[in-house]
């Protein structure tokens, strides 16, 4: 039985709401298709999630484990992620963010997403996706 309490819809706008820094938000699957955003301009929350893709493949392909969480920094801001086996929640902050508390809310907001079937990466993902673009 799942304790979601967020529909997939609402993830992203959730995310925004309760967390202060986060200007947009974004939900992928587990293919990088975008199934939310926070924003309402469809072709930026399409970039967006194409972007979280891209990042989180360049991510996979030089780490040895699969990459459950994202933090990027650049001169006006932030880029934050948070992945499971089903979802991507991805989202833009504001520079001075604090990373620990982004990241907070961006689990926490999955949780309520997932409820209690969140499934952590299965290890060895990464590197079997490296072998296979050799």
């Amino acid at each position: 039985m799942s304790t979601a309490t967020v529909s997939a819809r609402a993830a992203p706008a959730r995310l925004v709401e309760r967390a202060e820094d986060v200007r947009s938000a974004v939900l992928t699957d587990s293919a990088g298709a975008l199934l939310a955003a926070s924003d309402s301009d469809t072709a930026r929350a399409r970039r967006l999630a194409e972007l979280t893709r891209e990042l989180i493949e360049a991510a996979d392909a030089v780490a040895p484990e699969p990459t459950e969480q994202i933090e990027v920094r650049v001169e006006g801001g932030a880029v934050f992620a948070v992945r499971t086996v089903r979802h991507t929640l991805a989202c833009v902050a504001r520079r001075l963010a604090l990373p620990a508390l982004v990241l907070y809310d961006l689990r926490q907001t999955m949780l309520e997403l997932e409820g209690d079937v969140v499934t952590r990466l299965p290890a060895g993902r990464a590197a079997g996706r490296r072998e296979a673009a050799r």
